[in-house]
């Protein structure tokens, strides 16, 4: 029962916050919230082993993929409003295009920031096939989320985003 409350109110806080980016852009938010759902599903499916087992090898994973996770999008959040120039009501609007710190080597922090929270709780508990599952939806949901938001951005700041997309990778520098 409990991991059924926080299911309803996290999906219902994601949804709550997510209620922008479905204004400015239906394509760019829907994927991005069923991201942000699978993970908050997966975190409360393996919550009950979040600390069992502290030395396990799977916990020796996790750990820094969730330190990791934390660390890129505090980065990430700290370059887009600092050089980003966001406009009133949001810090992803951004006015000027960040291709410095971690933008330098990815397109997408953010995003990449959910890939490793998403894998550093689905190694919390490897073995059951529903992490799997879950944590591959919302790696792909979050790749469908990238590639919308590139194409915006390639409206928005044109050729000077184009040279950046051949200059940079996706998620995970100098691979993908």
């Amino acid at each position: 029962m409990p991991e059924l409350i926080l299911l309803v109110l996290g999906g219902a806080t994601i949804l709550w916050f997510s209620w922008q980016t479905f204004r400015l852009s239906f394509r760019h938010g829907l994927p991005r919230l069923f991201a942000f759902c699978a993970v908050l599903a997966l975190g409360v499916l393996n919550l009950r082993v979040w600390f069992a087992s502290p030395l396990a090898w799977n916990q020796l994973i996790s750990w820094p993929l969730l330190l990791a996770s934390l660390g890129l999008v505090l980065h990430a959040v700290w370059l887009l409003r600092q050089i980003g120039k966001p406009r009133p009501g949001g810090f992803e609007a951004t006015t000027r295009l960040v291709t410095r710190g971690a933008y330098r080597f990815i397109r997408h922090p953010m995003y990449a920031s959910l890939l490793l929270l998403a894998w550093g709780i689905f190694f919390k508990d490897p073995a059951g096939l529903a992490g799997l599952a879950l944590a591959g939806f919302a790696s792909l949901c979050l790749y469908l989320t990238a590639r919308v938001e590139e194409s915006e951005n390639l409206r928005r700041f044109g050729e000077e985003y184009r040279v950046y997309m051949r200059g940079t990778k996706r998620f995970i520098p100098f691979l993908f």
